[in-house]
């Protein structure tokens, strides 16, 4: 389509003024009535349906078909809005779901990783932005180099924590694996110890399982993990001492009993001397034993 020049735009304003404004108030003028702006704007869009669906002498086309066809090439026009601030800059989210700003990360939803999203300044937070919708999909608080700000929610829920489950990779090692959960247990917690011996002691205690049956040696790792016995010898300990060891239980509750009220103490004056042996005894009496008379 030619590049509309000023003067073909005034001469399509001169066009609109002789076919339409000054016919329509010369017939209000002749008639004796004002011109009101809703018979204004009818009589436009009634002009414009008329003059668009002619054929036009310049482009050699109908401005209504040319129009139709060219509405898939239309781009919108850029926002005329006034912004206040730092300009925005455009990044890419990576395939971890974040965006790099100022040498720090921050998360945005994990459905934008591949796209181009704005990123604004706002004081002391980071607001992540789409750019064909303006839609605020993260905020963020600013982060030094070298540090990241990650939410959860960016990703569906937490991260779930890690399997540290062992990996047996020799024969030996996965017939111990094989005698169930207490023994991975057993494996995890020599491991944590730092027990370097681990190899020699995994033929001892498949030797125990030959010699006791593989059930019992069960039992006694369930009890060597309780106790955080990750030791061989620790467990031969506890398949020596069979059923006799005894087995702790959690503490029950408070025991509450209901004592007897104890009867009122008696007077001191129950517990005198005369009282308790039915005599009289003065200091004057020779006869007294409190004054050493006779005996």
């Amino acid at each position: 389509m030619p590049t509309i020049g000023k003067g073909i735009v005034e001469n399509l304003v001169g066009y609109a003024q002789k076919d339409l404004t000054v016919p329509l108030f010369t017939e209000a003028r002749l008639a004796g009535r004002p011109v009101t702006l809703t018979e204004a704007n009818a009589a436009a869009r009634a002009w414009m349906a008329e003059v668009n669906a002619a054929v036009h002498s310049e482009i050699h086309a109908v401005p209504d078909e040319r129009l139709a066809t060219e509405r898939g090439v239309l781009a919108p026009l850029p926002s005329l809005r006034l912004e206040i601030g730092p300009p925005p800059v455009t990044r890419k989210v990576d395939r971890l779901s974040c965006v790099r700003f100022a040498s720090a990360r921050y998360s945005v939803p994990n459905r934008l990783v591949g796209t181009t999203v704005r990123v604004v300044q706002d004081g002391g937070r980071l607001l992540i932005t789409e750019p064909a919708t303006g839609e605020v999909v993260a905020d963020h608080e600013l982060a030094a180099p070298g540090e990241a700000r990650v939410l959860d929610a960016h990703y569906g829920g937490p991260r779930p924590a890690p399997s540290r489950g062992p990996r047996p990779k020799t024969t030996m090692e996965k017939q111990f694996c094989a005698l169930g959960e207490p023994a991975a247990k057993f494996l995890v917690g020599a491991a944590a110890i730092g027990n370097t011996r681990l190899a020699g002691e995994l033929e001892t205690l498949l030797a125990l399982a030959a010699a006791h049956g593989p059930q019992a040696l069960v039992d006694a790792l369930t009890r060597a993990v309780a106790f955080k016995r990750f030791r061989a010898e620790d467990v031969r300990s506890i398949l020596a001492t069979g059923t006799s060891a005894p087995t702790p239980v959690p503490a029950g509750g408070a025991l509450v009993l209901d004592l007897p009220t104890p009867p009122a103490p008696a007077s001191l004056d129950a517990y005198r001397l005369d009282e308790v042996t039915g005599t009289t005894t003065t200091p004057d009496d020779p006869t007294s034993t409190a004054t050493g008379g006779n005996r």
